[in-house]
């Protein structure tokens, strides 16, 4: 399939119009309704109704195909220009809030760094397609456990720091004095829903088996002292590597006791990192 064509579509797609797919692209619309007819005609199924736009059974189909597929090509296009560009004496970093612990930002240069705070499942895309030099995503894993990563790209990753978790309390919560804390006691606990700034409810369903793990709240945000600010007022619990947790006012940061889980983070890079980002590859990788 022409990659022209198919970017054409599911711009028309996602914005159910002819019109305003025509004038995100900067084609006109019979440019935008040509190709549309010569994608149908190439797959021989109609993947558009015309009123109101919307995709057909084919066309729902084709677009479960089309992010990965331009996502690569992307990727692809990155990946060549990043081998043949000069090496960049900056350095842009998208990372995920809590991936920030003390051995990375004791690796970053004192200058010429351009922090991206992106969700965990932008950071792995926007390294392939080169709107980033390095990424960093966390989550929990056992000790010396790799993430589960999205394959969007041939990237390499690499462990770069492991450390404790702890859930964080309201100080006057009845559990705040425990010396330890397992999850599986606080299945049935209100949690704070903060897929972007915590670590998500969904790893510890995964990590209890599926337990319940109810959000009595839902933050969409990356912010962690808006987190922590919501978990001191009393609007749910939230689980958050040891050094973002404690010395938080008005709460109570207790470790996790059970089952054996770590914070762990990961560095990404596509290709041989040149420049600033090799030289903080190369100190991420002897700290950890």
């Amino acid at each position: 399939m022409d990659p022209h064509l198919l970017r054409t579509y599911v711009t028309v797609a996602r914005l159910a119009s002819f019109s305003e797919a025509a004038r995100e692209l900067g084609y006109t619309q019979s440019a935008v309704s040509q190709h549309i007819a010569a994608l149908e005609q190439d797959l021989g199924a109609p993947l558009l109704t015309r009123r109101p736009v919307a995709p057909t059974l084919a066309g729902e189909r084709l677009l479960e195909h089309a992010g990965p597929l331009l996502l690569r090509l992307d990727a692809a296009r990155a990946d060549v220009i990043r081998i043949a560009a000069a090496p960049q004496h900056g350095l842009t970093l998208a990372t995920t809030p809590t991936a920030l612990g003390p051995a990375v930002l004791g690796a970053l240069p004192p200058a010429g760094v351009t922090l991206r705070v992106l969700t965990r499942a932008e950071i792995p895309a926007a390294v392939a397609t080169g709107g980033a030099d390095l990424g960093l995503v966390d989550g929990l894993a056992a000790p010396s456990d790799p993430l589960r990563l999205p394959d969007v790209a041939p990237l390499t990753t690499h462990g770069v720091a492991e450390e404790p978790v702890s859930v964080l309390l309201p100080a006057g919560h009845p559990l705040a004095g425990r010396p330890g804390l397992r999850l599986g006691d606080l299945r049935d606990a209100r949690w704070l829903d903060a897929p972007d700034a915590a670590l998500p409810l969904a790893q510890l369903r995964a990590a209890t088996a599926g337990g319940v793990f109810r959000p009595a709240l839902r933050y969409e945000g990356t912010d962690v002292r808006t987190l922590t600010a919501l978990a001191a007022a009393g609007h749910g619990l939230t689980l958050l590597p040891h050094s973002a947790a404690t010395g938080v006012p008005g709460t109570a940061a207790v470790p996790l006791t059970d089952p054996r889980l770590v914070h762990r983070t990961e560095l990404i890079h596509g290709g041989a990192p040149a420049g600033a980002a090799a030289e903080v590859t190369e100190r991420l990788l002897g700290a950890g």
